[in-house]
């Protein structure tokens, strides 16, 4: 039987690209492949022709042979040319991957380590301030006996037999060739018959290490400094992974933060609020004097300047802000009684009789 032209059997024009010729080839070899369709001589025979046609055309000096002399040109043996199961051409037309790695694939071995946590708590004045801090964490470090390899010293791992070192086998399902993880190795691609008898052929060991860090001013619950390498060590020489302290601002007795500003509450007494005083307040950093001005209500607010917490990156400090409470006395002297009981025969009348409000300071103050 006489061969077809190659252009005819891929449905292409003598001009076509490159790109035409192995577009049309992926077509007809998807669709006759034998894999696709057991038991059909008439597919198989396609599949061959088509693999025949493209070998040619796809070679430049090949075609330009066939296109002047036609069959002879290029010789009985065209057609020797062909793909042997369906992963060929998918690597052929760079679809390697497609279902699980192209043959020969070795998967690495090669892992970086796992990150680590470590929640530290720390006091209010240590987040305004700043500290460092010792941290003794547990985790997974690098043999030291065997470097990592998980053989004993003078031995070394060797190939996988039942996957030649790939870490994968290669089950056929229906037209599919599916790449699995091999069972034999676990997917390493390589067995270890002599393991190192301090690690047990893990190639690490647990460890707890000593690690100091700075902790910078101004910190917050839910801060997290990140200690790059500090994590678990990688497996089969992989990096290190990375360390995360989360921290954890205990709570205060006096003062409440809200991001850079902290908030507190002063009792002062109604001679205080009504006539103005000077009261002294705490701060992270001692005591600061307050002018409370006469006429204060309770639940006034005030505002001291730079006594809050430092912002993050050293850019300034918030404010402290104070809330003074009126606070009323639950027992009286027999004096204080008298005094009140002055109070109220006046509190409509002018009593900014000197006197007067010398004693009220006198016995409330």
């Amino acid at each position: 039987m006489a061969k077809r032209d190659y252009y005819e059997v891929l449905s292409v024009s003598r001009t076509a690209t490159e790109v035409e010729i192995k577009r049309a080839y992926r077509s007809l070899a998807l669709q006759y492949h034998p894999d696709k369709n057991p038991n059909d001589p008439a597919a198989e025979e396609k599949f061959k022709e088509a693999a025949e046609a493209y070998s040619v055309l796809s070679d430049a000096q090949k075609r330009a042979s066939y296109d002047r002399f036609g069959h002879q040109g290029v010789g009985a043996g065209a057609g020797a040319t062909g793909f042997s199961n369906f992963d060929d051409i998918f690597e052929m037309f760079g679809f390697g991957d497609m279902f699980g790695g192209g043959r020969g694939t070795r998967r690495t071995t090669v892992q970086r380590g796992s990150d680590l946590r470590y929640d530290l708590e720390i006091t209010l004045e240590e987040a305004a301030t700043g500290k460092d801090a010792s941290l003794r964490i547990p985790r997974l470090e690098t043999c030291g006996e065997c470097s990592g390899s998980g053989a004993e010293k003078g031995t070394s791992a060797e190939s996988c037999a039942t996957c030649g070192g790939s870490g994968q086998t290669r089950y056929s399902q229906g037209f599919f060739s599916v790449m699995r993880t091999c069972s034999t190795c676990r997917g390493q691609g390589k067995i270890i018959k002599s393991p190192c008898t301090k690690c047990r052929g893990a190639g690490r060991i647990e460890k707890e290490k000593s690690i100091e860090i700075k902790i910078p001013a101004g910190v917050e619950t839910g801060s997290r400094l990140r200690v790059s390498g500090e994590g678990e060590a990688g497996v089969g020489g992989g990096p290190s992974g990375d360390l995360y302290v989360v921290l954890h601002v205990k709570e205060h007795a006096r003062f409440e933060r809200q991001a850079e500003n902290l908030y507190s509450a002063e009792p002062i007494t109604f001679a205080q609020a009504a006539l103005g005083a000077e009261i002294t307040v705490g701060t992270l950093d001692g005591e600061e004097t307050l002018k409370v001005p006469a006429g204060t209500q309770t639940g006034t607010v005030f505002r001291v300047k730079g006594q809050g917490m430092p912002n993050l990156g050293g850019r300034g400090k918030g404010d402290l802000f104070v809330a003074v409470t009126v606070i009323t006395p639950k027992t009286l002297t027999k004096e204080q009684r008298k005094v009140l009981e002055q109070l109220a025969e006046v509190e409509t009348k002018d009593f900014s009789d000197p006197s007067f409000v010398q004693k009220v300071r006198n016995i409330f103050g």
